[in-house]
């Protein structure tokens, strides 16, 4: 009785809210609102309820963090009111999401977003709710992209890291201005989980993992060395959650013809998003839309970023502004070879590379 009398008093506020400023509170004042109520009647049926008389409270949450691929060099080449429609007609649609599986956008940070679940209130399937929040969140991309195509608009594509731990969550700031966020190693540790991503993927932590082991299904998991911890970090990617029938896209992006070139290639490494002056010499053996087989003999690691320059002369076209990340390593006798996925093209370069593909497709048949 009394979670339903504090649901109604949130409903009459939210009345009174709306005729008094002529808007309802958004999905985070509104559960904020509703745990306070909670708290003063006595409710108590959340683990953690934070409360805008503590200046901060530590509590668990799921972090999800989302940042679209490739949008910076799409901004370079197309108007300023294209590219504003694009990006607001994407994260609309995102908001849209989040909101149906009760999660909380603590932020837009130009074209990412972060999304809290377990805070301001903290419910028992925070982590599942983020998961599905995820995957519906890369199959809007892919429908967003359907409609776009026609109009010869360029794809966007986004990467998604989630975790889950202990932070600090409250106010933040001054008289001036403040805001409700959430603060601590866990949302770093999220930042660095979705540099990883590749475009459509979804990679989540193990501590998440552990949240869901059985609802989900995911890859084995590997190790990336992050920043600030000392040990390796275990990620795994997300394919699916069967009892939702929800199913990441990503391998529809995979899709496309592969054609066997010799073109020498230079590789520029990219540390804490800046490149590396030192170039590194390979030659691109296969290549394909999304991604090229590079042989090389300098040492590097799976999930390295780089910056790549290499001639497509059957076109005419010098690629200089694209970027890849190493998804694949492998020896053949004495030679080592890499497979790297693209993860930021812009439209120009994008446009050649399949036109490049698609001739040399042509010419083979």
């Amino acid at each position: 009785m009394k979670d339903d009398s504090s649901k109604e008093a949130v409903r009459r506020l939210q009345v009174l809210i709306a005729r008094e400023t002529g808007a309802p509170l958004n999905h985070a004042a509104k559960a904020e609102m509703e745990s306070i109520i909670q708290h003063a009647c006595g409710a108590g049926n959340h683990k953690n309820v934070t409360s805008p008389e503590h200046s901060f409270v530590r509590c668990k949450v799921t972090i999800l963090l989302a940042d679209l691929r490739g949008f910076t060099s799409i901004t370079a080449t197309l108007p300023a009111g294209t590219v504003i429609a694009m990006l607001n007609r994407c994260l609309s649609r995102m908001n849209e999401i989040v909101s149906r599986h009760h999660g909380v956008i603590d932020k837009f940070m130009g074209d990412s977003i972060m999304v809290l679940f377990g805070t301001p209130v903290e419910y028992p399937d925070d982590a599942e709710r983020a998961l599905a929040c995820a995957i519906e969140m890369q199959m809007a991309m892919r429908d967003l992209n359907s409609h776009d195509r026609p109009q010869d608009m360029p794809e966007l594509f986004m990467g998604i890291g989630i975790n889950t731990g202990s932070v600090m969550a409250g106010k933040f700031g001054s008289n001036f201005y403040s805001e409700y966020t959430v603060i601590g190693d866990e949302v770093n540790l999220t930042s660095r989980i979705e540099a990883f991503t590749l475009r459509g993927q979804v990679l989540i932590s193990e501590s998440t993992y552990d949240q869901c082991r059985d609802f989900v299904n995911v890859s084995e998991a590997m190790e990336v060395f992050v920043k600030g911890k000392p040990q390796p970090v275990k990620l795994r990617e997300l394919y699916s959650i069967p009892a939702l029938n929800l199913e990441v896209p990503r391998k529809e992006i995979r899709r496309s013809h592969r054609v066997g070139v010799k073109i020498p290639c230079l590789l520029n490494q990219i540390q804490n998003k800046c490149v590396l002056p030192q170039s590194i010499k390979a030659t691109i053996h296969d290549i394909g839309y999304h991604g090229i087989l590079i042989k090389i003999n300098d040492p590097i690691k799976i999930l390295d970023d780089f910056k790549l320059e290499f001639e497509l002369s059957l076109v005419e076209f010098k690629v200089t502004d694209i970027y890849a990340k190493v998804v694949k390593l492998k020896q053949d006798g004495n030679q080592n070879f890499a497979g790297l996925e693209f993860t930021s093209v812009n439209t120009e370069a994008n446009m050649k590379i399949q036109l490049f593909v698609q001739l040399l497709v042509t010419e083979a048949a």
